[in-house]
């Protein structure tokens, strides 16, 4: 991959700054999120072909509103600016920028007045996403309008000779019909990037960027939870520094059936790392008696796992960095980094945890989404099985039990999910529902078994379907295969008497039931 093939995105702290990077991406171009604050000489480090300034909550107008270097745009490579993005170019520019008489949010019809460079093969009039209280009201000199709407005259704006772009609309959101088109037109053609970069070649540049982290000699304490993520960090950090990878896997005893036994056949057996399995069951259940508020059920196991960790680590040796598997949904949940607001605390966010005694912190996905985990594990050739396993959260079962957690709610979860993901599988329907699962709601109800009257555990059934696991839709499962399902939980899990189906998008409810 040529080095001048990259993309930076400059975050305002917009909701979607990181789906712009994954739409360029898409493109098979690379890209970079770096904080708005970055000089114009820290960009042109990276050998940018284009730049993107992203979307975020302020007004240009604001006193203190972010406003990146004036000489991003003098950098030779083209600029463009989205919502917030376009306003900062109309201002830092000569333009200016006013409140909108009506304000504009969701699906608005843009007439596109301008049919070449960035808005070259769209329709006359396409549907796009707004999301804005102010607007440029004039073009700075050299740009003028290429798109309007009934309400904004100049909802994107172009100068073709600096090759510097804005549009007030949010192109990098499928609510946006032809904005994949807008990002092509932008990437490839004006920025004149080639297209052929991959996953794979990602691994090329996280390597590097671990080795200047790790050195020569530095070793690295991983936290191994047995998932997808932190299995693909594994690989990768093995990739780059070899040996002085140390996996520590914490069974904390809330892990799916089979699941223990099988992180520690890959990584003992068949994925050569140093490898120390800590069997924590005793002390999580105990720390969790009692406990049935899910923020703090989060707090105790993220505690306890930096507590194991801690006394894993006075046993190890020297090791003189601590990596995890944090992904970028993990970061926007948690309001990490973003203007996001905090949907739940996840354990292995947040920051170095300094009481470990660990000088950096290694997080090689990040900015990555679950899919492209998946497609990276693949290209470091991890085994299939465990690359598309299904997402698993890090306090593990204790957030699919609502209510305290004892031994037994494990048991009764661990044995239904097993039942649903068999059915799945059997059906075929694996490859087709991107998430799915089983909760105890808590919920005692009445039945019969036996001519008994019965009074146990009411079973939901969790499946969705989704790109990026930041939205996602209910999936609609065959009747037959719920059915089946249904009929061998209450059959086969002493317990559990009722079952039924969980059948909200996110929004409004998260994928996870805590």
């Amino acid at each position: 991959m040529a080095t001048a093939q990259k993309i930076i995105i400059l975050d305002f702290g917009g909701q979607y700054t990181q789906l712009i990077a994954r739409r360029v991406r898409e493109c098979h171009v690379y890209s970079e999120v770096m904080p708005w604050s970055a000089s114009a000489e820290a960009v042109r480090a990276r050998e940018p072909s284009g730049v993107i300034l992203s979307g975020g909550p302020a007004s240009v107008n604001d006193p203190g509103a972010p406003r990146c270097d004036p000489a991003i745009y003098d950098l030779g490579v083209p600029v463009l600016g989205i919502c917030y993005g376009m306003q900062l170019t109309a201002a830092l520019l000569g333009g200016s920028v006013e409140r909108a008489r009506e304000r504009e949010y969701g699906r608005v019809t843009v007439r596109m007045t301008g049919r070449d460079g960035l808005l070259k093969g769209l329709s006359d009039r396409s549907a796009c996403w707004m999301s804005h209280t102010w607007q440029v009201s004039a073009c700075p000199p050299g740009f003028h309008a290429v798109a309007e709407t009934d309400n904004c005259p100049v909802a994107a704006m172009a100068n073709e000779e600096r090759r510097v772009y804005g549009v007030q609309f949010h192109p990098e959101v499928t609510h946006t019909d032809e904005g994949r088109k807008i990002i092509e037109n932008f990437v490839l053609d004006i920025c004149g990037c080639a297209g052929d970069w991959t996953m794979a070649g990602y691994i090329d540049i996280a390597v590097r960027r671990i080795r200047e982290v790790a050195g020569d000699t530095g070793t690295v304490l991983l936290a191994l939870s047995g998932g997808v993520d932190s299995s693909v960090a594994a690989a990768l950090i093995h990739r780059a520094i070899g040996s002085r990878l140390t996996c520590v896997f914490v069974d904390h005893g809330l892990l799916r059936k089979g699941e223990s036994e099988q992180v520690c056949r890959v990584f003992s057996e068949l994925f050569p790392v140093r490898f120390v399995r800590v069997d924590a069951a005793e002390r999580f259940f105990a720390d969790l008696k009692g406990v049935t508020e899910p923020e703090q059920k989060r707090h105790i196991i993220g505690r306890d796992f930096i507590e194991v960790f801690k006394d894993a680590a006075k046993d190890l040796g020297r090791l003189d960095y601590f990596a995890q598997g944090t992904i970028y949904p993990d970061v926007i949940e948690s309001g990490q980094g973003t203007s996001a607001a905090v949907i739940k605390s996840h354990h292995n966010v947040g920051g170095l945890p300094k009481e470990l005694g660990f000088t950096e912190l290694i997080e090689p996905l990040r900015m990555l989404f679950k899919d492209e985990v998946r497609a990276l594990g693949e290209a470091l050739g991890l085994p299939r099985d465990l690359v598309w396993r299904q997402p698993f959260p890090g306090p593990g079962l204790a957030i699919r039990i609502i209510g305290e957690v004892t031994p037994e709610k494990a048991r009764i979860v661990r044995d239904t999910d097993a039942i649903f993901r068999e059915e799945i599988a059997k059906a075929g329907l694996a490859g087709q529902v991107n998430q799915y699962f089983t909760v105890l709601t808590g919920v005692h109800s009445v039945g019969v078994m036996g001519d008994e009257r019965t009074y146990d555990y009411t079973i939901a059934l969790r499946a969705v379907t989704t790109d990026d696991f930041m939205t996602a839709d209910w999936a609609r499962l065959p009747y037959d295969v719920i059915a089946k399902v249904s009929e061998r939980i209450v059959n086969e899990v002493p317990r559990a008497s009722r079952v039924v189906l969980d059948v909200t998008s996110k929004p409004p409810a998260s994928i996870e039931w805590e």
